[in-house]
């Protein structure tokens, strides 16, 4: 991760196996990860705190869908220009990744996704905005 500011990642995802295995591996990493477990707890997190560098944002979510919370995201003026990666198990088709990406998100990967994939989606897109 970029080392000029410590990296902070906020992970919108329910499943709390997959936010734990990510702080953990982010933490080896000196990133720091903030985890959600709704649309609505994020946002909370974001108005709240310091903006993240990066948001990982589940696809299904219990309180809304992760497409309309990107879009959300990429409307208002003061979190477009962070970058969204799309994570989804069960969205995996073709139309599914075009309409992600349609949302403004900067990437869109399918789970089960490899620790280093990850990690290089997220190297790649930090330097970006370097």
């Amino acid at each position: 991760m970029p080392a000029a500011t410590r990296t902070s990642i906020l992970v919108v995802d329910d499943d709390d196996h997959f936010r734990e295995t990510l702080s953990d591996a982010m933490a080896l990493q000196d990133a720091e990860v903030h985890g959600a477990t709704t649309c609505g707890e994020a946002m909370t997190r974001l108005r709240t705190g310091k903006a993240p560098s990066i948001i990982l944002l589940d696809v299904q979510l219990p309180d809304m869908h992760g497409f309309d919370f990107c879009r959300m995201l990429k409307r208002s003026s003061r979190y477009r220009d962070i970058p969204v990666v799309l994570l989804s198990a069960r969205f995996t088709e073709p139309a599914d990744l075009a309409e992600g990406l349609l949302t403004g998100a900067a990437a869109y990967l399918s789970k089960p996704v490899s620790l280093d994939a990850l990690l290089e989606e997220l190297r790649y897109h930090l330097d970006m905005g370097a």
